[in-house]
């Protein structure tokens, strides 16, 4: 019986995550088409509408929210909703989920690192602020360095002195993606 079950449950693993992403994108042009099928008239309309209107959309909306009165008005929409309690932890949470899968293209992340953080131990590491470690610990030479958690969305900012440093050679998304799954997928040979 229990053969059986790890068996059921690496069928899962093994189909589940391209399962969902093929769900999410029919839900996603499903709902796109639903939503303008009985806007448009019949003559005008074709299949696939709703998915490239969702596409303009997305992209006046990345031109729109350049503009100064739109951005001050989505911060002054982000400090409403982070008064709403329960509204306040779903909105913080896809916000992280957003800044951890972005980290790669955020201009401030200089470089990948090794923190040796002692008994012969290192962890994967993210520069994101040496000016931010200078300015709260002026006596210190400490560089502000972001390590994220193993297969969950968050992680630790922790202030190193440069000598616990070592630059690592590989990029970015390669280095996340390794510190998210605990390198597991690393490890497994290519068949």
């Amino acid at each position: 019986m229990n053969k059986l079950l790890t068996l059921i449950l690496k069928g899962l693993v093994a189909v589940l995550p391209l399962g969902l992403t093929i769900y999410f994108i029919y839900w996603f042009v499903s709902s796109l088409e639903a939503v303008l099928q009985p806007v448009i008239p019949e003559q005008y309309y074709f299949s696939g509408m709703g998915l490239l209107a969702g596409l303009v959309s997305l992209l006046l909306i990345g031109l729109v929210i350049n503009l100064y009165g739109i951005r001050w008005l989505i911060g002054l929409g982000n400090k409403v909703l982070i008064k709403i309690p329960l509204v306040k932890s779903i909105y913080g949470a896809i916000q992280d989920i957003i800044t951890v899968f972005n980290l790669s293209r955020d201009s401030d992340m200089q470089s990948v690192v090794s923190v040796d953080v002692g008994n012969e131990m290192r962890v994967i590491g993210f520069i994101t602020g040496e000016k931010t470690g200078q300015r709260l610990f002026p006596q210190d030479d400490r560089i502000g360095v972001y390590i994220p958690l193993s297969y969950q969305i968050g992680g630790h900012t922790v202030y190193v002195h440069r000598d616990k440093l070592t630059p690592l050679d590989i990029g970015v998304e390669e280095a996340m993606r390794l510190a998210l799954t605990a390198g597991a997928k690393a490890d497994k040979p290519e068949s």
